[in-house]
């Protein structure tokens, strides 16, 4: 490949670079029509006597270097070949539940954080019956809320700035303003 001359800041050409096309993502495959007969007549997956299980546990995201030496599979590259050819790929990535289940039944077996614990705690809180991430948000109006207060309620907050029981459990905690002991100035 050519190089292509470099200018700097002051617009003096520098060494050449050479520009490296980028590779394609291995993890995405393309989408293409597969020839199902041909796939099952050189698979070695599909003649396996024990083909529903290895389906079953990658599915359920076993490693797949972990299938190979239990079922005697030469190489992993054979896994994802027959699950990219008969559409496992897919049904995998929608059991995200099972390999987050896997992390939170392991968190006391193994040495992790307590930060990655919560955080496959809170993913797997996110998902929906469909293995989809949902991301959950809630608004709150709070010139609705306002405008649900009593005049005595009103009146109460006005005067001390407390506001009723029901409106702290509609909002959640409302952080108070810390007053100084030593009077206004801080002196």
């Amino acid at each position: 490949m050519a190089g292509h001359p470099v200018r700097n800041a002051r617009g003096l050409t520098g060494s050449p670079i050479q520009v490296i096309p980028m590779t394609k993502n291995k993890s995405v495959k393309p989408k293409k029509a597969v020839n199902r007969a041909r796939h099952e007549f050189a698979c070695k997956i599909c003649k396996h006597a024990h083909r529903a299980n290895i389906e079953t546990d990658f599915i359920s995201w076993k490693r797949p270097q972990q299938i190979c030496e239990e079922y005697s599979l030469v190489d992993r590259t054979t896994i994802y070949r027959h699950a990219w050819a008969t559409g496992l790929m897919e049904k995998r990535r929608r059991n995200v539940r099972a390999a987050l289940e896997s992390i939170i039944e392991r968190a006391h077996d193994v040495e992790v954080t307590a930060a990655a614990v919560v955080q496959a705690v809170a993913a797997y809180a996110r998902l929906n019956s469909e293995g989809r991430l949902v991301e959950r948000s809630e608004r709150v109006d709070l010139n609705q809320l306002f405008e649900r207060m009593s005049q005595q309620e009103l009146q109460t907050y006005a005067e001390s700035g407390k506001l009723p029981d029901w409106f702290e459990g509609t909002v959640g905690q409302i952080a108070t303003p810390v007053r100084s002991l030593e009077g206004e100035n801080g002196f």
